[in-house]
């Protein structure tokens, strides 16, 4: 018989698990489960899952429908075209990938990233710098990209999230009165990664955009983060 007030001790070998997204910016858990919804749907069209024989080319379709490319700069600019299909694609090409892995990876890393730039910022801040960095990212493509290659893959919002780190990374080790130039080796990494692969491979041309994402994130992180707006001014002011 249990005494009177008993309070039982929790167990701590039958402790409840914790929620690995507790930690993660819904608005990041928001965008994987997206790109992996739609990289799902693909792959079911292209293993005979979904769609029947129209699945199989889903993947081709999405690119021409959601992709983004110089063309679709030069239909903006040129012809003036702001018809919700080519708008969108500033945007929706985030979406799609080439492959499960390739969507794997972007999504490892928007995760790891989005879990301590979002740390930081506040979800629509977060949602803004993702945004930014897609759109300047397919920007910086269409108007630099030689010939009329597709751009897809939410690589350009990765290296936002990167830019958003190199930042937050660099007030770190200056409050920690250390080597602030350590923040950039992440960056640093990546883009020689790149250049090997691009030695072996052939070049692909979209580093043009992760370049610019990497950018826009870093520009925009400043402004971004708590009290960045009001401290960024009061710098610019003493100079």
């Amino acid at each position: 018989m249990k005494p009177p007030h008993y309070t039982p001790r929790p167990d701590p070998n039958h402790a409840p698990l914790p929620n690995p997204f507790n930690a993660v910016s819904p608005v990041i858990v928001v965008v994987a489960l997206a790109i992996l919804g739609v990289e799902l749907l693909l792959d079911a069209g292209a293993f005979g899952l979904a769609g029947g024989r129209m699945g199989v080319g889903w993947r081709i379709a999405a690119v021409e429908d959601w992709g983004f490319a110089p063309g679709v700069l030069d239909r903006l600019v040129q012809a003036r075209d702001v018809s919700p299909d080519i708008l969108m694609r500033f945007v929706t090409y985030a979406f799609v990938h080439g492959s499960f892995t390739h969507m794997l990876f972007g999504a490892a890393l928007l995760l790891a990233l989005g879990k301590f730039v979002g740390e930081v910022l506040h979800p629509l801040a977060l949602a803004g710098l993702l945004l930014a960095s897609t759109v300047l990212g397919a920007l910086a493509f269409g108007a630099l990209a030689p010939g009329n290659p597709p751009l897809i893959g939410i690589y350009p919002a990765v290296y936002g999230l990167i830019g958003g780190f190199t930042y937050l990374t660099w007030l770190r080790l200056g409050q920690m009165g250390q080597n602030q130039l350590a923040a950039f080796r992440l960056i640093g990494v990546l883009l020689a990664i790149q250049l090997v692969f691009g030695l072996v491979l052939g070049s692909d041309p979209s580093w043009i955009a992760e370049v610019a994402g990497f950018a826009s994130g870093l520009a925009l992180c400043p402004f971004l983060i708590p009290g960045g707006w009001t401290a960024t001014l009061r710098r610019l002011r003493r100079r």
